[in-house]
């Protein structure tokens, strides 16, 4: 596991330095596969106690993200998808509510959307990585709820 720290002052500034510092190393070395679902974040930022919003429902954090998103649009590939970074990751991109017995429930249009955009992403950036992307990108989908047929991969390579 790999922890990446952002603190307040680094989302209200939009400073994407904790993950720039990071993976740059890695893709200059060539050596990112190996880092494959192993990010998390710890995201420190202070809010009143008596404000209820989780962070990914705070502006300024959901801001930060987006920026993150546009930077490394391929970084879902790095995070920790057991430990719920995906879930959180997609909580900051895709509008959503929280429910206390089922959970959070995403916009499912705004949702299908981001899939298939990280589909496309990915199958177009694991080649350059030199990794294989049709069981990746249909464990990427399974993980959202989605399922991908095999004829629609092949026709992405």
């Amino acid at each position: 596991m790999v922890l990446v720290s952002v603190s307040q002052a680094q989302i209200l500034s939009l400073d994407l330095s904790p993950v720039t510092n990071l993976v740059a190393p890695w893709l200059a070395a060539g050596t990112i596969a190996p880092q494959e679902h192993s990010i998390q974040f710890q995201i420190d930022f202070p809010r009143p106690a008596d404000d209820p919003r989780e962070l990914s429902e705070i502006p300024e954090v959901r801001l930060w993200f987006l920026r993150l998103d546009a930077t490394y649009p391929w970084f879902p590939f790095l995070l920790d998808w057991k430990a719920g970074e995906l879930a959180r990751y997609v909580a900051m991109l895709v509008p959503h509510q929280f429910h206390r017995t089922e959970g959070i429930q995403y916009n499912p249009e705004a949702l299908e959307l981001l899939m298939m955009q990280k589909v496309f992403v990915l199958a177009h950036w694991l080649p350059t990585q030199n990794l294989p992307s049709a069981f990746r990108l249909k464990s990427l989908a399974q993980m959202l709820g989605y399922d991908l047929e095999d004829n629609f991969l092949a026709g992405l390579a």
